[in-house]
């Protein structure tokens, strides 16, 4: 399972990042970014109510 962000559309409100830091930051440039290659298994359902959370809906978790 793999997470992206459509980081044209972020707003940087945090909430990926502080609902699922496993997956989710803030990048340097104020934006929110995925830091893993693959979503950790323990992190798949926090990861997933990060992106249900969005208000931008900006965050798409892809199954593999």
């Amino acid at each position: 399972m793999r997470a992206w962000i459509d980081r044209d559309g972020c707003i940087s409100c945090g909430l990926c990042a502080d609902t699922c830091p496993e997956v989710f930051r803030m990048a340097d440039d104020g934006l929110a970014e995925v830091y893993v290659e693959e979503i950790p298994e323990d992190s798949e359902e926090m990861a997933h109510e990060a992106a249900e959370g969005c208000p931008v809906s900006v965050i798409h978790i892809e199954e593999e």
